[in-house]
């Protein structure tokens, strides 16, 4: 199937599309060991050229989109820090940066601070625009490679019970991930976070209104060892208002050895990181702990859809 601008992660609710994003996924992880020439983007008539425009910080989805363009055989050019190194700085908009930067690339991959940014790059570019985070909105291709990662580890993505912990009303990865997963069977959700950080209520209406089951204000403790997925987040720290607000939810919640020995030997714990206090890195060398794999996944995701993009 052909793609073009990639903007929620909603786009993704036929089941053939994702299943021929997670094929060819594979085929790019085979890439990487066998070196197979037939799948870079070098055979196109030109070399393409990817953008990458961030006007919030990143590591793991910035360089990620640069590795895999570059492992495709494309070019990039690159801002990772455009409200200090981009026109935005003279005060232009983001739609005139859309156009400019569109003219002189085939595709732009763009985080921005506001919700809904993503959609407003896509109606004015002449080039494809991947949505690599839209403040507290989506990150489409972060909840694909959560996805994928679950798929790999435990060999399913149906028939789940998923505990996601942490900071759930600003995390857009756990927002993706909730309509990526709703669309799956048997799905099961249970909601762990402080009191002012619980998941936003138009997620909840979506999954009352499509009879999944979920339960909020969960104890983490006291679900833990039904759990096949643990997805935790850190506090979106850059998200609060004011730093007493921070404050009153900070260390509120950890992943402890306590949590370990009650999860099932099979349980997956993901993580989008960078992590803070929640997750220690003393439980790095678990079995179950597979965040590192996860940002792994992620260059082999992008790579697959660049591929269906640009091709």
């Amino acid at each position: 199937m052909k793609l073009n601008h990639i903007v929620e992660v909603q786009q993704f609710r036929k089941k053939e599309l994702l299943e021929e994003v997670f094929s060819l996924t594979e085929r790019m992880e085979r890439l990487d060991e066998t070196g197979d020439s037939s799948l870079l983007l070098s055979h196109t008539p030109r070399k393409k050229i990817l953008a990458t425009l961030f006007y919030e910080p990143s590591t793991r989805t910035r360089l990620s989109f640069e590795s895999a363009m570059k492992r495709l055989g494309g070019e990039i050019i690159s801002t990772e820090d455009a409200p200090h190194f981009s026109s935005m700085v003279k005060g232009e908009t983001l739609e005139d940066t859309i156009r400019v930067v569109a003219s002189f690339s085939d595709l732009i991959v763009l985080r921005h601070y506001e919700e809904g940014s993503a959609k407003r790059a896509s109606l004015v570019s002449p080039v494809p625009i991947i949505n690599a985070g839209d403040g507290p909105g989506q990150h489409p291709t972060q909840a694909l490679l959560d996805l994928y990662t679950i798929k790999k580890e435990l060999g399913r993505i149906n028939n789940l019970k998923v505990g996601l912990l942490g900071d759930l009303l600003y995390s857009r990865t756990i927002h993706s991930l909730v309509w990526l997963l709703a669309n799956q069977e048997n799905i099961e959700f249970y909601f762990i976070s402080p009191e002012p950080l619980r998941i936003p209520s138009d997620i909840t209406v979506y999954l009352r209104e499509k009879d999944i089951f979920f339960k909020e204000n969960c104890n983490l403790y006291d679900i833990s060892s039904i759990l096949d997925v643990l997805y935790v987040t850190r506090l979106q720290k850059e998200r609060f208002r004011n730093k007493e607000a921070y404050n009153a939810v900070v260390g509120s919640y950890v992943v402890d050895k306590e949590i370990l020995l009650s999860l099932k030997p099979d349980t997956k714990i993901l993580h989008p990181l960078p992590r803070t206090s929640e997750l220690p890195s003393d439980i790095d060398l678990d079995p179950r702990a597979v965040y590192f794999k996860q940002a792994e996944n992620g260059l082999y995701i992008r790579m697959a859809l660049l591929k269906m993009i640009l091709e």
